[in-house]
């Protein structure tokens, strides 16, 4: 892609969501809405004007990275360890739960045994973009439901890297040896990374912290090294970046580093939700809206179902429970990445692939609707909800 479409690119997607999100909040609708939807008109379905989304995808990605960095930055370690104790059991079943549900419905509307495992594996996650971002930050430090949240969506993460690996394991070793390696990179990466910010880290911050533009520096550069190294293993990017995080959870520049890095997320984010508007394939709904509205609603009223039910189960609340379970009430941008992953694997079909992309759309502005007028969120369209 020449460098000035790129530019051209980044105007008409910045200068547009402008124009939507303007458009979107006088008629009290979500922001996330107005990207999607920018993305879908001027996607290669719609007038065609950004056509190298996977280009863009791949950029966007780098917003996903960074809001689990600030979401790591967020979590002190001994409060993250006792929460992922609590939720495992949760997340292990309501997963289970998930997956059967989206085999059933799929192979109802004839598709193949194949197909319906690879659309039930999608359903099992909810998406971390949106349950990050319509948190607000008072909850995530001080109450209970936001750690909960936090612990599944993090539960769902291990196990989401578990099918990747198990769709991506048509090389050399066989998916047993694949369990087995993330299985030991994972706390191999965890100890490397506290090492390195207790001895390497941690006092060069503290020796230059008046250097403001160095702590910058230092923080990304920590992130993405982290997110590479990650990915190396054979883990995921996103996990790097939230372990890179919750290394220096501890340090006590950690906020200002998560304070300074918020315009940079939002900047990625907003390519992200472009993207996914824009890779869809609009000439195939047709063929696809009867499923993926079945799916949808399942999801929809499924997700706060279990999720209230298994967290009664562990002695929370049943205010709790549905607050979670709404917050948690869609798929992941993890079934996207299975559904292209899947889909370049020749395991589904294009119709199964898009009917996934379009549970997740749906879901994605769905229950995006049910929290900002149903509970607190620093994008709430009422101002009595509304925390930053």
């Amino acid at each position: 892609m020449p460098e000035h479409s790129i530019f051209t690119s980044f105007f008409l997607i910045f200068s547009g969501a402008a124009v939507l999100a303007s458009v979107a909040l006088y008629t009290r609708q979500p922001l996330l809405v107005a990207y999607i939807v920018l993305g879908a008109l001027l996607g290669p379905s719609g007038f065609a004007a950004v056509s190298d989304t996977s280009l863009l995808s791949d950029i966007a990605h780098i917003g996903i990275i960074f809001l689990l960095f600030l979401l790591g930055l967020d979590m002190q370690p001994s409060h993250l360890i006792h929460m992922l104790r609590k939720a495992t059991l949760v997340a292990l079943v309501s997963s289970l739960v998930f997956l059967g549900l989206g085999y059933g419905i799929t192979l109802a509307f004839g598709f193949t045994q194949t197909e319906a495992l690879v659309v039930g594996a999608a359903m099992m996650f909810s998406s971390t973009i949106i349950g990050i971002k319509l948190l607000p930050t008072t909850v995530l430090h001080h109450k209970h439901t936001g750690e909960l949240v936090v612990g599944l969506l993090l539960l769902q993460d291990v196990i989401a890297i578990l099918v990747l690996l198990l769709l991506n394991s048509g090389g050399e070793d066989n998916p047993a040896t694949g369990f087995l390696k993330s299985m030991l990179a994972l706390p191999t990466l965890v100890l490397a990374a506290w090492g390195a910010v207790r001895f390497v880290l941690l006092p060069l911050l503290m020796r230059f912290d008046r250097f403001h533009e160095y702590i910058f520096l230092v923080a990304i550069g920590w992130c993405l090294g982290m997110a590479e190294a990650a990915e190396y293993i054979g883990l995921s990017a996103e996990m790097g970046a939230f372990i890179a995080g919750v290394t220096l959870a501890t340090s006590p520049i950690s906020q200002y580093i998560a304070t300074s890095l918020k315009p940079l997320r939002d900047f990625f984010l907003i390519l992200f939700f472009f993207s996914v508007g824009a890779s869809f394939n609009l000439s195939l709904l047709d063929d696809i809206l009867l499923p993926a509205l079945v799916m949808t609603l399942a999801v929809l009223v499924m997700k706060p179902l279990v999720f209230r039910t298994l967290l009664r189960g562990i002695s929370e609340s049943s205010e709790t429970g549905w607050e979670i379970g709404f917050r948690l009430g869609q798929t992941s941008e993890f079934s996207l990445l299975i559904a292209y992953l899947a889909f370049a694997s020749q395991l589904i079909g294009t119709e199964a692939s898009h009917v996934i992309q379009a549970t997740a759309i749906l879901t994605f502005l769905l229950s995006t609707y049910v929290v900002i007028f149903r509970y607190p969120s620093p994008i709430a369209v009422k101002d009595s909800l509304r925390r930053d």
